[in-house]
């Protein structure tokens, strides 16, 4: 029954399939506000659950507008092409992130990230 507020980023675990595109199966997480973070309230979906996302150092890009999934794609593409293939990072998923409410029209900030090996 808490209400925490929107938090960012919202991070989309994407998982690629063969052609680029999303995989049915992705993962959205929220990040717990500070003055949750010892204590977060427990949800009451099951289907929700709080998990500790490790430390891990990323490969970054980033770009504005209204983010959807054909960007996310080819921007993933992009930063992929420009690693080449000396740079070891996880090929198996990657994340997309937004940092900004729906309704900001203008400066939008969104980056999909590539963990490193």
């Amino acid at each position: 029954g808490a209400g925490m507020g929107m938090t960012a980023p919202v991070s989309i675990t994407a998982f690629p399939a063969e052609d680029g595109s999303f995989q049915q199966k992705v993962k959205v997480s929220l990040r717990i506000p500070s003055q949750f973070q010892d204590n977060p309230p427990c949800p009451s979906d099951e289907s929700v659950k709080i998990e500790e996302r490790q430390g891990m150092t990323i490969y970054s890009t980033q770009f504005g507008g209204y983010a959807k999934e054909v960007d996310y794609v080819s921007y993933a593409a992009k930063l992929r092409s420009a690693l080449g293939s000396e740079a070891a990072y996880r090929k198996d998923f990657y994340l997309c992130n937004g940092y900004d409410p729906p309704m900001k029209p203008y400066g939008r900030r969104n980056e999909v990230w590539f963990v490193k090996e």
